[in-house]
This record gives structure tokens, sequence and C-alpha cells, in this order.
């Protein structure tokens, strides 16, 4: 019998909540972002995460489900049934994904065919310094593109809708690139 734990977190995002478990539960790196229930055709453990009324976007990393509620609910009042939930679908090793369902690349994001050397060092510098910081929180950051000074990425999971991610993106990540890279100006998130 598995001992599955799963503990909270909580996060910038006072909508998003953190559900961490004791083992690994996806692919390491690989991101799933569920902005609403039709997106969450292929995971039957994100779709059953939607059947909670208040639960709006899910997103799955490593060993971790970040849960993003409706604003009509606090989280003193559902947080615990959520674990509970989550706890009890590990552990009884019910199928996560259906199919293939893998996400390498950000969703919507069209696939860039040719990477520079400035865009392997921005990356870099993304996964080295604001990855960690940003998985911490119950988020992802991928890389999209770089063109004419402006950096865009994608923020998934906690970051996405998070009512400081703008500070997070301008006051952190953009001011790290710019010392960094010299040719970086700004710095934009794209879907949110």
């Amino acid at each position: 019998m598995r001992n599955i734990h799963v503990y909270m977190e909580v996060n910038p995002n006072p909508s998003s909540l953190k559900f961490v478990s004791n083992e690994m539960l996806f692919e390491e790196g690989k991101t799933w972002d569920f902005p609403d229930q039709e997106a969450a055709s292929e995971s039957p453990f994100a779709s059953a995460l939607f059947d909670f009324k208040y639960v709006q976007r899910v997103f799955f990393m490593n060993n971790f489900v970040t849960v993003t509620k409706s604003d009509d609910v606090e989280w003193m009042e559902v947080q615990h049934e959520i674990r509970n939930f989550i706890k009890s679908y590990i552990d009884s090793e019910k199928e996560i994904f259906t199919g293939e369902k893998t996400q390498e690349e950000p969703v919507g994001m069209p696939q860039k065919p040719e990477i520079s050397l400035l865009d392997i060092k921005i990356k870099q510098i993304l996964d080295e310094y604001i990855k960690p910081a940003v998985e911490q929180d119950g988020g992802a950051i991928s890389f999209v593109s770089f063109k004419e000074g402006t950096v865009k990425v994608q923020l998934q999971g906690a970051c996405s809708g998070c009512p400081s991610s703008t500070v997070t993106l301008k006051a952190g990540i953009e001011n790290l690139l710019k010392t960094m890279v010299p040719e970086v100006e700004t710095v934009e998130a794209e879907g949110v």
C-alpha cells in the first residue's frame, strides 16, 4: 500500500493553492495547464477537479497540483475537501491522463524553428534563476521568444492571473534579464 501524503502551500496568488505530494506524480520538468473543463478532456484527474464548481484552473507539475478557485468561495471553506480528493485520487492509482498527453511547449504558442544564441542565454537564465522560484509558488514560466529587445514568456499555474505577477514580471524577471543580457529592453507575458 502506498503511503501518500499531500500538504498545502500558499503562494502569492490568493486564488490559488499548491497541493504537494510526497511522491513524483508527473514526469519531471513537464507541465500541464488546464484553464477550463474543456481543456482537461484528456485528463480524468483534472476533469474530476473541475467537478468542484468553484475550481477554475488546474495545473500539474512534478509532485504538485495547483488549483485556482473562484472568488465566491474562501480557501478555508474548501482547501481540505480538495486536499482529501487529491490524496484519495492518487492513492487509488486512477488514470491521470488518457492517451499520450504531453505538453512540452506552452499551449497555443507556435513552435519557433530557429533559436539564436541570445535565445539560449535568456532561456538558461530563466531556467537557472527564475524557474525554481516560480515553481515554488505553484506555477511555471516558459520562454516563448526574443525579438527587437522584447522577451515574451508564458506564465502558468498560480502565476496565471495572479495579482502580483505583473510586479514579479517587471521588478524581478525584467530587471534580472536586463542586467544579465543588455539586449533585453522589456519582458512581457503572453496569454495573461
